[in-house]
């Protein structure tokens, strides 16, 4: 069963949909609002705003009595990548070259932290553990600025390379990365969302995940659970070349049901934005 999605996720997708390269802020009404109908309450919703405004990633703007929300230069940049890695790398990789990132690690055995906090960056950026102390990732993946803000440069090498002829790739990557966990990943989402794949939704056909909230909001807000839903189990996955997976591997048909329910939400989705949604332009005098 899939774990329920963070407020947080929901919060970033959503301004990253409404917000992100518009110079606006929301107001924290029209967030209220909208995610009551995604299922989440107002006190948890009021919570992240704060919590996301104490972390550095959104700002605030007052404009009379009512409180708007914009990004910050740091959470425009996280959303700028989750746009790269859902439209542009998509899920299925198939123009790999063969090239592995290699990394490599020695750390004292009482750093059980900044190796903890090291192997979650590694997973996060399509790492799998060929070995204890030693990380594989396709591609030519950059990690530099990753151990420097760890402070741990100095106990981590770095190397690109290619398999020898006689290696055994898929193999390697069956033993290195949880495929039929990655692949359930995948099946629950076609199971969630395939049904947009074949019908077009009209004005009212699309019920709130609550009985709070504007029902008018519901289309906005099933697309912000799509899209959430889509970042994470894409986030979930390392691109691992297509070609040495399985021949069910159900990536593909995974980002056509997506793609199927986000172009048949998208416009019902962007009237009720339209229509409801509190915006005003960012002003510089405020953070």
């Amino acid at each position: 069963m899939e774990e329920p999605l963070r407020p947080q996720s929901l919060l970033l997708t959503f301004l990253g949909d409404q917000v992100l390269g518009r110079d606006v802020c929301v107001y924290s009404g029209s967030v209220i609002e909208v995610f009551a109908c995604a299922g989440v309450g107002e006190q948890a919703t009021r919570s992240t705003l704060t919590r996301m405004v104490n972390r550095g990633l959104l700002r605030r703007q007052r404009e009379g009595r009512r409180m708007y929300f914009g990004l910050t230069g740091h959470s425009a940049a996280v959303l700028r990548d989750g746009e790269r890695r859902i439209w542009e790398e998509g899920a299925v990789n198939r123009d790999w070259d063969g090239t592995w990132t290699l990394l490599g690690f020695s750390l004292p055995e009482s750093w059980q932290r900044q190796r903890h906090d090291l192997r979650s960056k590694l997973v996060w950026s399509g790492f799998g553990p060929l070995f204890s102390g030693l990380w594989i990732a396709p591609g030519e993946v950059e990690v530099s600025s990753l151990v420097a803000e760890l402070g741990l440069s100095a106990h981590v090498k770095v190397f690109r390379a290619h398999a020898d002829a006689g290696m055994d790739v898929a193999a390697m990557i069956e033993e290195t990365w949880e495929l039929s966990e990655l692949a359930g990943h995948y099946e629950a989402f076609v199971r969630r969302w395939e049904l947009w794949e074949a019908r077009l939704p009209e004005a009212g056909d699309v019920p709130p995940a609550s009985d709070r909230g504007d029902p008018r909001l519901a289309p906005l807000a099933l697309r912000l659970r799509l899209q959430a839903e889509w970042l994470r189990v894409i986030r979930r996955d390392p691109r691992l070349p297509v070609r040495h997976l399985p021949d069910d591997w159900p990536a593909g048909r995974a980002e056509k049901a997506f793609r199927a329910a986000y172009d048949r939400l998208t416009p019902l989705a962007q009237e009720s934005a339209t229509r409801l949604l509190d915006l005003v332009p960012v002003r510089d005098d405020q953070a």
